[in-house]
């Protein structure tokens, strides 16, 4: 979050304490999202992204207008816990919308928006403190207004009798999901989640001042956004757990890469390349879950979201100590659980659902 020194300023407190406004924002909203699928298919998509924008745009406004610390934080937390409520239902839906065939594609177009977003907001933000870092969080406001306006299709097919709650939450919960949220939460803790470390190599190593290791830093974010629809193509193509698989030798490589190569310039172009490892990752394992017929996709999207992010979160308190320990041991731990544990995660799974889509078409 770039506008940590300005938040912090404005009350009062350490850049270290703002901080803690990221940690109320994303605790309830990976928490949030293991049931929030699932909710919201019960509920209604539509119905409950429209309701979650409104609860946003109100948590935002809460935000400009917090005056207290405390007060700023629980407005956070209600963001996050609004938020949770529309990437699974967003992904449900477009599953619903596309042929199974196509599946990688269109998850390879939302990946890409969404790569854009996650690196666009850093800057904007970034320019928004320059300013007043309330403007941050009314320009988020207007842009949840206008989805809540835009909303998302209704369901094109009536529900059947729906099951009662604890099977639905079953249903989510189910092995082969928690598998692929494992290796998700893997792709992600241990490729995008490590551009903290990236950023402690480039300034110990190699000296690389704030304002070039944030552009640095957003190459993986660019090449993601350049490369998720050709990732998604790829994926309709050869396979979901193919591209996953893919996606974490591919990361393993990038990781190594970004940890000993002796230049800051080799060092970006391989962070770029991460944005690609990345994106066959995460679009792979949407396509697992949301291809695979069965009750519920929902919710199993919604698990994996939240494992997910979880993933990422853990990922500064898990590695920062080997780095400390170890520069290089930083990253080649990382880089094995890609190798490693990602393949493990997704050993004991069915037949590829994407595969035999394409089979079939």
């Amino acid at each position: 979050m770039a506008m940590l020194p300005e938040l912090g300023a404005a009350y009062g407190v350490s850049p270290g304490t703002a901080s803690l406004s990221l940690t109320a924002y994303l605790f309830p909203f990976a928490a949030v999202m293991l049931f929030s699928g699932t909710l919201g298919e019960r509920w209604g998509r539509r119905r409950t992204v429209v309701t979650a924008y409104g609860a946003y745009v109100l948590a935002s406004v809460a935000c400009i207008l917090a005056t207290a610390f405390p007060v700023f934080l629980a407005a956070r937390a209600l963001q996050g816990a609004a938020n949770a409520f529309t990437t699974p239902l967003l992904l449900s839906a477009l599953a619903a919308a596309v042929p199974a065939q196509r599946l990688g594609r269109a998850l390879g177009w939302f990946g890409s928006l969404q790569a854009a977003g996650q690196t666009s907001a850093p800057l904007l933000g970034g320019f928004a403190a320059e300013v007043d870092w309330r403007l941050a969080f009314g320009g988020v406001a207007v842009v949840a207004a206008l989805l809540l306006v835009l909303g998302i299709p209704s369901e094109t097919r009536p529900d059947a009798v729906r099951p009662g709650l604890g099977d639905a939450l079953r249903a989510a919960l189910r092995p082969e999901v928690l598998r692929a949220g494992v290796a998700a939460a893997l792709g992600w803790g241990c490729l995008a989640g490590l551009s903290f470390l990236v950023a402690l190599r480039l300034e110990e190593e190699f000296g690389v001042g704030a304002g070039p290791r944030g552009l640095l830093l957003t190459g993986l974010g660019v090449a993601g956004l350049l490369t998720a629809r050709l990732v998604g193509g790829g994926v309709d193509r050869v396979g979901a757990r193919r591209s996953v698989l893919l996606g974490a030798g591919l990361g393993a490589v990038v990781v190594v890469a970004v940890g000993v190569l002796p230049a800051v310039w080799p060092v970006a172009l391989a962070w770029a390349v991460g944005g690609v490892a990345t994106q066959l990752v995460l679009v792979g394992v949407n396509a697992m879950v949301l291809g695979t017929p069965g009750e519920n996709r929902g919710g199993a999207v919604s698990v994996v979201q939240a494992v997910r992010f979880g993933g990422g979160a853990l990922s500064p308190v898990a590695i920062t100590p080997i780095y400390h320990a170890d520069p290089l041991a930083g990253f080649l731990v990382p880089a094995a659980l890609l190798a490693v544990a990602v393949p493990a995660a997704l050993a004991r799974g069915g037949q590829d659902p994407s595969t035999d889509s394409s089979a079939r078409a």
